[in-house]
């Protein structure tokens, strides 16, 4: 299946409730939220920088990963998510080939102008 890293920043209630219970098991929430729409949980961290935590999910496809994304969002627990799609490195190597055989020409470079 593939996978999708989803960066989320916390609400301030939800940080307030993290200090308040700090021994609340908030990976295994995740992963049972993820499971009931058919993904799994690889891994849940909290990171410093532009975003307060990160997963990494196996999802059998895009709008699984999305639904996951929307639940996070929607619940009011965190302010900002952002999901993004993971290819393996075969994955890249094949879009790699397949740019190889593209027939773009960028604009103003076949002579024309505009």
């Amino acid at each position: 299946m593939p996978l999708f890293l989803i960066q989320f920043s916390y609400s301030s209630r939800a940080t307030r409730s993290l200090v308040e219970k700090p021994d609340d098991d908030n990976a295994s929430e995740a992963e049972a939220m993820v499971a009931s729409v058919g993904a799994k949980l690889l891994g849940y961290w909290f990171a410093f920088g532009k975003f307060d935590g990160v997963t990494l999910i196996d999802a059998p496809n895009n709008h699984v990963a999305a639904a996951v994304a929307l639940a996070v969002g929607g619940g009011g627990h965190v302010t900002r998510v952002e999901t993004t799609v993971l290819m393996t490195m075969e994955e890249a190597r094949a879009a790699r080939r397949t740019a190889a055989t593209a027939t773009h020409v960028p604009p103003n470079e076949n002579g024309e102008s505009r």
